[in-house]
């Protein structure tokens, strides 16, 4: 496990301040020492936490071509068929995955083949679990092409703590199902457009592990 290249800003913002204020706290002791000593804790314990969210580990995935692979940690809160009007202008089976700001926020692709669409959409912060998140808040949308079994779309979603979105995705570019193609900074959402002939191999509720859960496959 290493800590990813994104939260490099983050962390040395934390360190600086986390350790400025430690460093005022025990050579300056204007307060009570057992309140220091409690400052002292939970500076620590929010450093920690810092240094969690950012964490990479290391994963690849084992699925067959046909499978489609959780694109994120998290909990499965959405499967339904719906219109997806961005770039299908169709019917499809959407998947969503909610993740809270304690789980890993690296994305991976969910197929193999190549990247045939990507836009990113500014936007609101709505909770990531709110109906009109999907349309509205900041969002990044990559459709991948798989040679045999078609189109699959997937879209980052912002949510009211995530204030930035990274995919480095570009059309035209390879996707290797399981590598990582993005990063959402504090709580979010990605959701996950298969076409109707595709089956559902999660359920409402369930934990999925990004690179690893097998969310559906690929009829033949």
């Amino acid at each position: 496990m290493h800590l990813h290249r994104e939260g490099t800003p983050t962390l040395l913002l934390s360190t600086a301040v986390v350790f400025g204020l430690l460093f005022c706290l025990w050579n300056w002791p204007v307060l009570p020492q057992a309140l220091i000593i409690l400052l002292s804790a939970a500076l620590l314990v929010v450093f920690a936490i810092i240094i969690w969210f950012f964490r990479v580990p290391a994963r690849s995935s084992q699925a067959s071509s046909a499978q489609i692979v959780a694109p994120a940690d998290g909990k499965v809160v959405a499967i339904e068929e719906v219109h997806e009007p961005e770039y299908f202008n169709d019917r499809r089976i959407q998947v969503s995955i909610f993740m809270s700001p304690l789980n890993v926020h690296v994305n991976w692709y969910p197929i193999g083949g190549t990247t045939s669409y990507y836009k990113y959409h500014p936007g609101k912060y709505l909770v990531a679990w709110h109906p009109k998140s999907s349309t509205e808040n900041e969002r990044s949308t990559v459709v991948v092409k798989h040679p045999a079994h078609g189109e699959v779309l997937f879209r980052q979603i912002a949510g009211a703590l995530a204030r930035r979105i990274c995919t480095y995705s570009r059309e035209g570019s390879p996707a290797q199902q399981g590598t990582e193609f993005g990063f959402i900074k504090f709580g979010s959402r990605v959701d996950v457009f298969l076409p109707l002939s595709a089956k559902v191999d999660v359920s409402i509720g369930q934990k999925v592990t990004g690179c690893s859960t097998i969310i559906g496959h690929f009829e033949h």
